[in-house]
Order: C-alpha cells, then structure tokens, then sequence
C-alpha cells in the first residue's frame, strides 16, 4: 500500500513537473523568446487617434513578427486600451514580446533628431516641422502666425524668424506644440550666450539685428569661407550710411526667390525690404540664417570693401572692390557672362 501510494505521488510529482514545464515553455516561448526580425532596428509611431487594432497592425507590418500571441495576452492582461501612449518605439532584431509591449505601455520613447532648417519663410518651416513630428503643420503654423503668441515670445510677425536656430535637436515625436515652442526658446538662449551677446553689442547689434543681416549674408552666398568678407562689406555699408543695395532682399520683397538677375524695374519696388531705396537693414529677416550666418555677423572680417559682383564663372563666389571704378569693371564681366548665357530673369 505505502509503494502504491509512493507511486502515485511521484506521478502526481512528475505530472506538475511536466506541466510546470509545459506553462514555463509555452510562457517563454510566447513572452520571452524572440519573436520579432526586422533586419534593422525598426520604429512603431503611437499617434493621437490610435486603437489597439491599429497598433496590432502597425506592430505586425514593422517587427517581422513570428508570434503575435503573446502581445495579445499582454494587451488584455494589462488593459492595453486604457493605457495608450503616443510616441516613437523601437523594435530591435531578436526584440521579445516582453520587451516591446513594456516600451509600449510605459512610455518608453525613442527620441528622434528634428532638424530646424535655414528656410526662407515660416510657413516652410511649418511644414517641415510637421513631417517630422507628430504636431501637425497647421497647428504650428496657427502659433507661428498669432500676434498675440509671437508677443508673448519677445517678437513681432518680421522678426518670428529670429527665435530659431537651425540645428538638428533630439526630441520626443509627440511633444506637443507648446513643448516645441519652449525648446526653441532654450536653444535660442543657448545660441545667444554671454559672448555672443557681447560681440553684438560691440558692433551696434541687437541679437534680431544680426539674425537679419545674417540672412542677407546666407542668401548672398552659400560659400562659408566668404561670409564674415560679405558681413564686413554691408557693416562697413551701414556705419557709412549707405543703402545696403543686397539684391536678396529685392527678391524678397518681390516674394521671387528665382529670380536670377535683378533688373532696373526690379528695384523700383516698394517695400521697406527694398534696400535699394532704404537705408539700414530691413525690418527684419529674409530667411531663418544659420549658426555659421549669424556667427559670421558677430566674427565679420575687417576690410576696406563696399561692394562686391557675383563672379563671372558662376562660382557663387564675389569680386569685391572698396571703389566703383573696380566695382563696375567687375559687374561688366559678370553681365558680359549673362548675356553670354541668355539669362535675361
């Protein structure tokens, strides 16, 4: 009787073994065993107006999903319903079930990098914005267009342009638009630091001052060795008061950024960006300068020139001059290059 009753206990033992097994094999194998392939690290985008099924759906296409069983078990057990983050999440090559529905469940983001570009409008720089996060442009735009926002920012609607400093900045894709705003606040106090403030001051320059020359600087050319030589020309225009004449700026006021010869019924234009018909700078800047713009302005070189000419090779590049006899010598072989060229606009 004792040995029958040994027998049935170690059967009873060796069944909850097996099943003890089987439950930890089968837990293993649904939750912690690989079961997502993509060939690369991968990233699920969590948007406002997801359900579960769409996020189900948008795991499957992304992850290379062997198994999705056990991401449904996860779900229900832990209500993934009611527990929905918005973001950007990473599904890793041999990434388990476990892993995934966690960074899910939990916020656990993976940031992006923004990148604010040197545009010429803000309107542009909405929509790029928007492409890359999940703000959506309009909203932006509504923001970067409000006279009572911009105010409350320290700017009007000419100077807006100044508040950003391109850059590429890591973030979280669903900041929301106030988050956005404020991190370009921190990044355009960052820029303008003790020194650079400093280096404004000696030059007579408020910091929206030196945003709106550098924009003229960065449209005048793309060459980085020539800016502080192009900032140093229009400084030395403005402290002897001469019109900036900087054909951007016509182009600008025109609201025609192709153009590629300026001509005489051009500059009859009437607008305060027109700068040959005003002297200073302009109200405010022509396009969103870069760090290499603005620190061109603050570092600009020291020299005798007031003008300069597009080169006749088309370089992209100047001749510049500190008289008007050299001046229109070299204009004469850049327009000799245009008519050769037949660009007449």
């Amino acid at each position: 009787m004792k040995k029958k009753t040994r027998n049935i206990l170690l059967s009873i033992l060796i069944g909850a073994f097996l099943l003890c097994a089987i439950v930890g094999g089968t837990v293993y194998y649904y939750l912690f065993a690989p079961q997502f392939h993509p060939s690369k690290t991968v990233y699920v985008y969590i948007d406002r107006d997801d359900t579960t099924d769409s996020i189900y759906n948008k795991i499957r296409q992304t992850g290379h999903v062997n198994q999705f069983t056990g991401f449904l078990w996860m779900a229900k057990y832990k209500k993934l319903n009611q527990n929905i983050h918005t973001g950007r999440y990473a599904i890793r090559p041999n990434d388990n079930v476990y892993h995934v529905f966690s960074r899910l469940s939990r916020g656990y983001q993976e940031p992006i990098n923004l990148t604010i570009g040197s545009v010429r409008t803000l309107d542009r720089l909405a929509r790029s914005v928007g492409k890359q996060l999940m703000i959506d442009s309009a909203e932006i735009a509504r923001h970067l267009f409000d006279s009572t926002f911009q105010a409350e920012m320290g700017y009007t609607p000419i100077t807006m342009a100044c508040l950003f400093i391109p850059e590429t900045y890591q973030v979280y894709w669903d900041m929301s638009v106030d988050e956005f705003f404020k991190r370009m606040q921190t990044e355009h106090q960052r820029f303008w630091n003790d020194e650079r403030l400093a280096r404004a001051t000696a030059i007579g320059m408020t910091p929206e001052e030196v945003c709106t020359l550098a924009s003229i600087v960065e449209e005048e050319t793309n060459n980085n060795e020539e800016k502080p030589v192009v900032a140093g020309l229009y400084i030395n225009r403005l402290h002897t008061d001469m019109p900036l004449q900087a054909d951007p700026t016509i182009k600008f006021a025109l609201q025609d950024f192709g153009l590629r010869r300026i001509t005489n019924e051009h500059l009859k234009v009437n607008s305060p960006y027109n700068t040959y018909i005003n002297t200073g700078l302009p109200p405010g800047p022509i396009r969103i300068p870069s760090k290499k713009g603005l620190d061109s302005v603050l570092n600009y070189t020291k020299h005798n020139y007031i003008y300069m000419c597009a080169k006749e090779d088309f370089s992209g590049t100047h001749n510049f001059a500190s008289n008007y006899a050299d001046h229109m010598a070299n204009a004469r072989k850049y327009w000799k290059a245009l008519n050769e060229r037949k660009i007449f606009k």
